[in-house]
């Protein structure tokens, strides 16, 4: 299972939060693939679970987490959403292979 952590800074007196940016990608039963970025991903992840937001994701039922990368630039987050987007279903579907081998909702017990 996966565990995330928020990565925190000192200065000073007071903590502050490193922000940290996520591009992932999802899927459904019958394997459309949806490629996202955010900045809180537990919240996100929610969002699609719960279908809570219209939209692609909900119309077709997409809610399984295969891949996810993290950064800290925000610029690179949304550079990396956009590469992958415009990549093949096969260069997708590779790259989730080399990451999580058996396809396995790496959200599955996060709520």
């Amino acid at each position: 299972m996966l565990i995330l952590q928020i990565p925190r800074q000192v200065a000073g007196n007071r903590v502050t939060t490193k922000r940290t940016y996520w591009v992932y990608i999802l899927t459904n039963q019958s394997g459309t693939l949806y490629t996202g970025m955010t900045n809180n991903l537990m919240r996100r992840m929610h969002e699609h679970k719960t279908h809570a937001i219209e939209g692609f994701t909900k119309t077709y039922n997409i809610d399984r987490l295969l891949y996810l990368e993290e950064t800290s630039d925000v610029t690179q987050a949304i550079q990396r959403e956009k590469e992958i987007k415009g990549w093949t279903r096969k260069k997708k579907l590779a790259l989730i292979r080399n990451y999580n081998p058996e396809f396995k909702d790496l959200s599955e017990n996060w709520f």
